[in-house]
């Protein structure tokens, strides 16, 4: 009875170490993740000012200065991961987002995204991707995740997937809420890259933390999750400074805002 007390024991032990590194050794990826991800912040920073973008960000108070959230935003463009964890830095915090594997793969971005600890999501193996994001949460970092799980090409809110929920009910851990404008006139699905001098304006609304008590069904958080979402995308819209130059430039509004963007409808039909 005592030896197998003892193994139940040591079998737990390994399990703690392994989910929970020393603190010695958190420390160390932690700082071996800033010496990449700082440089590519200040890298994105010029780039961002050589483009001249007009980037408007309110809200970012509520990103807590310490422990782990979920930071949780809508998807129109490939760009938004920058933007998104941009809003972390007036609180001293670096994001480490879920992004599909497929990035990782990429001789250019996946080093970087390796270096700056993002976490790799694999779809058909999607366990070891919420298992890592749980123990950076458990540790005290944030996790960026875009619930619609693809960019939305009729830049309305697509359906949430249950994921951050879950991830916040177990952690224990706040949901933040954002939504970000104007990300998909740089770059986004099926268009092609303006990176050029254009003056393009950003718009980014960061909301008051969302719960997500345990005792509550995660698909009830979610829709209540984006809902917030959907009203802060809303304000960024309101707030967004300028309109579409002519007929040829409606392409980034959505259908129900007087553009022609593909409705949600026609975009399911074409994919």
């Amino acid at each position: 009875m005592g030896h197998d007390r003892r193994n139940a024991e040591n079998l737990r032990l390994r399990n703690f170490r392994r989910e929970n590194p020393p603190q010695a050794q958190k420390k160390g990826l932690q700082q071996m993740a800033e010496l990449v991800y700082r440089p590519v912040i200040g890298a994105a920073r010029t780039m961002f000012k050589a483009l001249d973008l007009k980037i408007d960000t309110q809200g970012s108070e509520h990103i807590p200065k310490t422990g782990g959230a979920v930071l949780v935003s809508n998807h129109i463009s490939y760009l938004d991961f920058i933007f998104s964890g941009l809003t972390a830095l007036p609180q001293k915090r670096l994001v480490r987002f879920m992004a599909k594997e497929s990035v990782f793969r990429h001789k250019i971005s996946g080093p970087l995204m390796r270096g700056m600890k993002h976490i790799p999501v694999d779809r058909k193996q999607g366990e070891d991707a919420y298992a890592h994001a749980l123990a950076s949460l458990r540790s005290g970092e944030i996790i960026g995740v875009f619930p619609e799980a693809t960019i939305s090409q009729s830049f309305t809110l697509k359906s949430f997937k249950s994921g951050a929920a879950r991830l916040a009910q177990e952690a224990g851990v706040p949901l933040i809420p954002m939504a970000l404008w104007g990300t998909q006139r740089i770059w986004t699905k099926g268009r092609p890259r303006n990176f050029k001098r254009s003056h393009i304006p950003v718009t980014i609304r960061v909301g008051e933390p969302v719960e997500a008590p345990t005792d509550q069904y995660a698909g009830a958080i979610t829709r209540r999750l984006r809902e917030r979402v959907q009203e802060l995308l809303e304000a960024a819209q309101r707030a967004y400074p300028v309109r579409p130059r002519d007929a040829s430039d409606t392409w980034w509004v959505p259908t129900h805002l007087g553009g022609t963007a593909p409705t949600a409808a026609e975009v399911r039909e074409t994919s």
